[in-house]
């Protein structure tokens, strides 16, 4: 069963399409306008083995609020449909990551709940051009459009950009583990019998 689901949305601000396989080889393809994004994007690619293509036009003439957000929403609504019932998945996953002086710890649960719990403080404000409460912005309308449970821990560091990058690759890996198929599961992960 391929995984995977192809999203567009075009508003007055933006105009995205991604595309997300959830089995996939840590494949990015990313155009957005948005360089720290990209670079966080790549990264949680690679961590959590998945497939992304996003081409993102907004604008960034403003900031990249509508940009980031707006990849948030549709990564949240592929990682959704490519899930499709959820049958046999793990359901939750947990991830510690460090990176150099940073801990960050991210822990998922797929459902269809949605809701974000976020524990970091940021000792810049912004990283390059790159607003840092953006990373609460992506993450939060993630949450939604997947309809997950997500909580982000930092549990320290002093570089904003090594915290923020140990929040990606710790949200791929937890997803990762999260998506896995079990074999001994037989149709949801729930008593309720759906998610």
């Amino acid at each position: 069963m391929e995984r995977s689901a192809h999203i567009e949305r075009k508003t007055n601000e933006t105009n995205i399409q991604l595309s997300l396989e959830i089995d996939g080889e840590g494949r990015a393809d990313l155009e957005t306008g948005v360089p720290f994004l990209e670079h966080m994007l790549d990264l949680f690619t690679k961590h959590g083995q998945f497939n992304l293509s996003v081409n993102a036009k907004g604008d960034i003439e403003v900031d990249d609020h509508h940009t980031t957000e707006d990849i948030g929403i549709c990564l949240g609504q592929a990682l959704r449909e490519a899930l499709g019932d959820k049958r046999g998945i793990k359901r939750y996953g947990n991830a510690f990551v460090p990176m150099d002086e940073a801990l960050a710890q991210v822990v998922v649960d797929l459902s269809n709940r949605p809701h974000l719990e976020m524990r970091a403080e940021f000792p810049q404000q912004k990283v390059g051009t790159f607003d840092t409460e953006l990373v609460h912005e992506f993450l939060w309308k993630l949450a939604l459009e997947a309809r997950m449970n997500l909580h982000v821990i930092v549990h320290y560091g002093k570089n904003t950009h090594h915290m923020i990058e140990a929040v990606f690759k710790a949200l791929a890996r937890a997803l990762d583990e999260a998506t896995t198929i079990d074999p001994r599961i037989k149709g949801v992960p729930s008593t309720k019998g759906m998610l």
